[in-house]
């Protein structure tokens, strides 16, 4: 499974219908409203590269209101949440 952050500047006034066309689209897991120089963060998780280069490129750029966005792919996923859960399988 691939992972890709995707930052998301948009149209101030449109943010909260981008984030919902985003959230619709088929390989988004998760968006995010966030703080900072960035709208939305859209979490992408995929088969392969290519699917991710589909729902950025072909689908996510499009969304009306999206006016930039900077992809990240994930090496690997270190969760806190994870390992707590590993350790209290069978423990009560």
């Amino acid at each position: 499974m691939i992972t890709a952050i995707v930052f998301v500047k948009a149209d101030v006034a449109r943010i909260p219908e981008v984030a919902e066309e985003i959230a619709a689209l088929e390989g988004v897991s998760e968006v995010y409203s966030v703080t900072g120089q960035i709208d939305l963060i859209a979490l992408v998780r995929v088969r392969n590269h290519e699917d991710v280069a589909a729902v950025v490129a072909d689908k996510l750029n499009k969304v009306p209101g999206v006016s930039a966005t900077e992809t990240h792919i994930a090496f690997r996923s270190y969760s806190q949440h994870d390992l707590e859960s590993a350790f209290s399988l069978g423990l009560d």
